[in-house]
């Protein structure tokens, strides 16, 4: 039987995950300038930010809690919202696709 298949790592969550996450759409939803919202920008997006945080990493509730404080310090807040529009910038500028192909994207649910 496989590691993985050993255990169950359903429970192993990390919670900066979820604050970048509700950041990203946060400035998203007020940023000024026209950007690309395609799936693979958002993602990119969110993956930038997310490499550039410390992770908060739980499994029980007590970890939980312990997240929960650590979420709520300033710097790890200040920290999350400059990683995000960090990414929000960077990738506006220098999308992983051809600039006309922008508007094909824009909206996942058209085919």
């Amino acid at each position: 039987m496989a590691f993985i298949d050993e255990y169950d790592f359903e429970f192993l969550k990390n919670e900066a995950e979820n604050l970048v996450l509700k950041e990203l759409g946060r400035q998203l939803e007020t940023y000024s300038e026209p950007i690309c919202l395609c799936n693979d920008c958002v993602l990119d997006m969110a993956a930038m930010a997310l490499n550039s945080v410390k992770p908060l990493y739980r499994v029980s509730l007590l970890g939980t809690l312990y997240t929960a404080t650590a979420m709520d310090e300033k710097i790890f807040g200040t920290n999350v919202r400059e990683a995000v529009f960090d990414a929000i910038k960077k990738v506006s500028q220098n999308p992983g696709h051809e600039e006309n192909s922008e508007e094909e994207e824009d909206d996942p649910g058209e085919d």
